[in-house]
């Protein structure tokens, strides 16, 4: 019978699902379009530069990653609202590592070893936070918006403490040429990294059980549990999954600022909110795409770029760009579903 279950959702899954994918990568792809364009008639000559292109590669991969993590809580049916603190924690705890166990003056060959144990440190250091934070909503079954508040100002409260608010700095200079090293001395390595992690994530989400059963508990954890799934256990798996992406993204923003600190990125929590709806994702969990949140990446970081372009416009408006595109997206995916709802009730 569970078996039954689970197979009749499954196919009703994938007879509904590929439509609406379509309808928004097709939507997200024509404004990356019209964003591109824009930008290049508006400032022709500072958009199309390498330089800008290069720069824009550089910083997207930090919140980038950071997005995809949200995004797969959000198909949960929650959010995660720790995704900072927890990249944050992770690149201190590493710094620390590193500034205390590398002497001044180290060869090559005495920092890599101990970069690779700063590197799995962090890691693990993420799925930690991770665990404890799907703990927190899949066993005790605390809201995600709440435990996930809580588990934010914890992450950042112990980073605090570890560094007493001062920035983690003086790490060892072959850690920050690893991490911004480039490709064919173009596309900076990070970016590459992005590039893999959303491969590799819209896979898992696409052609494995596991983002199957991701989208099933979004969508009805109780019809799901009655298939016989381990809604605990999946959801415990997402979040780890959530904080190991945050922690990848605290590595590299470590990287490029060549230090660690409690309060980096603080903004890009609205941010990859931003970029999970405009990519597609359900507030309300079950559907997403991998794809239309790469896309909504591209998209965010054109409009970013552009904005800084404009002399006359101070970044302090930034917040209220990103807030009123959110409420925007919001309103017109409501009216959306709300449209469609109508189409099907009509026949």
């Amino acid at each position: 019978m569970k078996k039954d279950i689970h197979s009749t959702a499954a196919a009703n899954t994938g007879a509904v699902l590929p439509q609406r994918r379509n309808g928004v990568m097709l939507r997200l792809f024509i404004m990356l379009i019209l964003v591109f364009v824009l930008m290049t008639l508006l400032r022709p000559n500072i958009f199309l530069r390498p330089a800008n292109f290069n720069s824009m590669m550089r910083q997207l991969p930090e919140y980038g990653i950071m997005a995809i993590g949200v995004s797969l809580a959000m198909m949960t049916g929650g959010i995660d609202l720790s995704i900072v603190s927890t990249a944050n924690l992770s690149a201190i705890i590493a710094a620390k590592l590193l500034i205390s166990q590398v002497p001044q003056g180290s060869s090559n060959e005495q920092v890599l070893p101990m970069i690779i144990v700063a590197v799995l440190l962090a890691l693990t250091t993420g799925l930690l936070c991770g665990a404890l934070t799907g703990f927190l909503i899949g066993t005790i079954g605390i809201p995600p918006m709440l435990a996930t508040l809580g588990t934010q100002q914890l992450y950042t409260g112990v980073a605090i403490v570890l560094t007493s608010g001062r920035p983690q700095s003086r790490l060892p200079l072959l850690y920050s040429e690893i991490g911004n090293a480039e490709a064919f001395n173009f596309i900076p390595v990070s970016f590459l990294i992005f590039i893999v992690i959303a491969v590799l994530v819209g896979f898992i989400l696409s052609r494995t059980k596991f983002g199957m059963q991701i989208s099933m508990v979004g969508t009805n954890p109780k019809a799901a549990q009655y298939a016989g799934l381990n809604n605990k256990r999946i959801i415990l798996k997402t979040y780890m999954l959530s904080g190991f992406l945050s922690s990848i993204s605290g590595l590299i923003m470590m990287a490029r600022a060549n230090s660690a600190k409690a309060d980096y990125g603080s903004a890009y929590t609205m941010q990859c909110v931003l970029i999970a709806v405009l990519g597609g994702i359900s507030p309300n969990g079950g559907f997403g795409t991998i794809g239309g949140v790469t896309l909504a990446v591209f998209i965010l970081q054109i409009l970013s770029s552009g904005l800084n372009m404009f002399e006359n416009v101070s970044n302090f408006y930034r917040d209220v760009v990103w807030g009123g595109v959110l409420i925007l997206v919001l309103i017109t995916n409501w009216l959306q579903a709300r449209h469609a709802a109508a189409k099907i009730s009509s026949k």
